[in-house]
Formats: structure tokens, sequence, C-alpha cells
């Protein structure tokens, strides 16, 4: 079996297709099946792709994101919906990765277009119980989402 390498390129392909795509970012899986254990893939997210607030329990598990190239911000929630703690993930900036424990109410957001992460999280999954989705925040395709969305990044300026 040969190496799985992540370069450049690799980086430069893969936000380019998260460009097209309508949700604005895809993973790139490194594991071989939704049962492993171990979950791990690369994500590109451009900064209007709006990822619903969610925690991850029952099964429990923790999720690990490491920055690659761009700015990630990675945000946690009280059970009210008000915005509890951040990070802006940036290798320019000495900000490398972020752990976000089990059962913790939190969303990603790009802040730079061309933003990659490696991410990390506990397997299997299974679409239909992976996430308990925030019942205080806009779903996916919602038209407030945007505007959701905007409203979290600026509040994290004034955090």
């Amino acid at each position: 079996m040969s190496l799985r390498k992540i370069d450049q390129t690799l980086l430069l392909n893969l936000s380019e297709k998260a460009l097209n795509t309508p949700r604005l970012r895809i993973n790139l899986n490194f594991h071989s099946q939704n049962q492993d254990v171990f979950q791990r893939m690369l994500n590109a997210l451009e900064p209007d792709s709006y990822v619903q607030p969610h925690k991850h329990e029952n099964p429990d598990k923790d999720e690990v994101f490491v920055i690659l190239k761009g700015k990630l911000a990675v945000v946690s929630f009280n059970d009210k919906g008000e915005v509890e703690d951040y990070i802006i993930l940036d290798s320019s900036q000495g900000r490398y990765a972020c752990e976000v424990p089990a059962r913790t109410w939190h969303m990603i957001a790009a802040l730079v277009p061309g933003t990659v992460v490696f991410e990390f999280k506990h397997g299997p999954y299974d679409p239909a119980t992976d996430k308990v989705f925030a019942p205080w925040a806009p779903p996916e395709n919602h038209p407030e989402a945007k505007y959701y969305l905007e409203k979290i990044v600026k509040e994290l300026k004034h955090f």
C-alpha cells in the first residue's frame, strides 16, 4: 500500500471542488468505510459554507480539527445557543488545532477562501445518528442560515 500524501496540489484541487458544490465544502475521506473506528478526512470549506451547530453524542465522539490552509473558526456554544468559547485556527498565527469534546455544541466556519482542515473523529459514522443539531440554530438550507453564520462570525470579533 502506498502513502497517502497531503500536498499543496491536493489542497488546491480540493478547494476548487468545494467552490463548485452547492454547500461550498467537500470532504476527502482517508478512512476506507463508515464503520471504521477512526474517521479521518480533509475538509475544504469556503467562507459562505454554513455548518449548523451540532454535537456528537450517543455515542459520544470527540472531534479534532488541524488547520492545513486558510483560517477556520471553531465555535462552542452553551445549551441556550450563546457563544461559550472559540478559536481561530491559523497556522501563520501559531494556532494549529482544536479538540471539541463529545456532547459540546459547536460549529466551524471558514474565514478565508481555500480553507482546508484535517479532521479526526471516532467512528463509526452513521448519518442518522452522527450529529444532534442545535434546535436554536437554523437548518443548513434555511433562508436564515446565511444571516446566522454572518452574525456568529461578527460576534467572534467582539467576544
